[in-house]
């Protein structure tokens, strides 16, 4: 029989160090944004009643959820996003909370990948939601508050911007069913051109070609004039329109690292109006997800709309640790080493205080004997180490 006590499950990994401390700072980077601009933060529970993300709509598939049962007997799952537990918060305790609410979280998901995919099963995230408020103003918030989010996570960035309501309102005029929209939905994400083409190659008109251009639509603002002659429908040409008001008031602004992408689709099909992805020079995955959902609230019974996004702190972090190179660490050697002979611990231990009242970094001594605490502070970069006994407070530079 196999054992798994020395390993961890696929999708996981031990942080060690390093990546502890890049981690820990591209949250506290993002948390300083987030206070400053008067956001305000919540935690929701790790584990989840399943109906929280099934209940009216489907929006996770529950193969893509880890899957347990409470005492009770009750399917519950870990927490596979963070957006839905919030829309159940201001649709319960905060609901009698005045709008808007602007919230913020650092806290992990779970979501079950594909074996091999090279995802986590589990990354931390820290993100936004802006409830209730003019539409507008909100969202320009948000796209806002993302580049500068994304300012933290890498020197290169780039924030792509697109309208889900584009692809819904096409897959409506074919008529095709859930499953197949799920199909194509995936292909046009992927930009899997070939295959997107083979399954569109079953209908016909001006729908399908414009589902089949929605990939090519991507760049400057070049692509709104192209994507002009695909918005068949008065609905369509307004959406188109929105989009476009949107990227010249923020090109207009000096911001140049955004981009437009029509054929940007969402998995979690919650998103109504603009939706936004983050990238950065180096790491092939969003690094940053968002959008706004004007119906998810309701669902938990307050129609209130909303706009928000979520970084992945675990994938900012790891850009942060690759830009510094093999060659820098993060984690700083101690100012102080304290070495207690025996029977004087306890005075040492009040020695690290005193110290660290001054503003000195300590490490506190367990050895047995001098010279190997000696040696440990030579090996870990440690310039001082002092000296407790009976008879005082001996200093030594090292």
């Amino acid at each position: 029989m196999k054992r798994y006590d020395l390993l961890t499950p696929e999708g996981t990994r031990d942080l060690l160090f390093d990546e502890c401390v890049a981690q820990r700072y591209i949250e506290n980077k993002l948390t300083d944004i987030f206070l400053k601009h008067g956001y305000t933060e919540v935690v929701t529970p790790g584990l989840e009643f399943f109906d929280v993300f099934t209940f009216k709509s489907r929006y996770f598939a529950q193969e893509s959820m880890y899957k347990l049962t409470d005492a009770k007997g009750r399917l519950m799952v870990l927490r596979p996003d963070s957006t839905m537990p919030i829309a159940r918060l201001v649709a319960t305790r905060l609901r009698e909370e005045p709008l808007p609410l602007k919230l913020f979280y650092n806290q992990s998901i779970f979501m079950v990948n594909p074996k091999n995919s090279g995802r986590d099963d589990e990354f931390a995230q820290s993100g936004i939601e802006i409830i209730g408020g003019d539409g507008t103003a909100a969202d320009y918030e948000a796209l806002v508050l993302a580049i500068q989010s994304l300012s933290v996570c890498g020197d290169e960035f780039r924030l792509e911007i697109g309208e889900s309501s584009i692809f819904r309102l096409l897959v409506a005029e074919l008529g095709i069913d859930s499953d197949e929209a799920d199909n194509i939905q995936a292909l046009i994400d992927t930009k899997n051109y070939p295959a997107l083409s083979d399954v569109l190659s079953a209908y016909s008109g001006d729908a399908a070609e414009a589902l089949r251009a929605l990939p090519t639509l991507f760049g400057g603002a070049e692509v709104f004039e192209i994507a002009e002659k695909y918005m068949i429908t008065p609905e369509l040409k307004s959406k188109l329109s929105s989009l476009k008001k949107i990227y010249d008031a923020l090109a207009g602004s000096g911001i140049n690292e955004i981009k437009v992408d029509l054929g940007l689709v969402h998995k979690n099909n919650y998103y109504t109006g603009i939706i936004f992805r983050g990238f950065v020079e180096g790491y092939g995955s969003p690094v940053l997800s968002g959008g706004r959902y004007d119906n998810l609230i309701g669902d938990f019974g307050r129609d209130v709309p909303a706009v928000g996004f979520a970084v992945n702190v675990d994938a900012a972090a790891k850009m942060q640790l690759k830009s510094l190179g093999d060659d820098t660490k993060l984690i700083t050697p101690a100012d102080v080493l304290v070495y207690a002979v025996k029977d004087c611990e306890v005075n040492g231990l009040m020695h690290c205080n005193s110290l660290i009242k001054e503003g000195l970094t300590v490490f506190n001594s367990v050895f047995a004997n001098e010279g190997d605490a000696v040696r440990y502070a030579l090996d870990h970069g440690i310039k001082r180490i002092d000296i407790v006994s009976a008879d005082g407070i001996t200093e030594k530079v090292l």
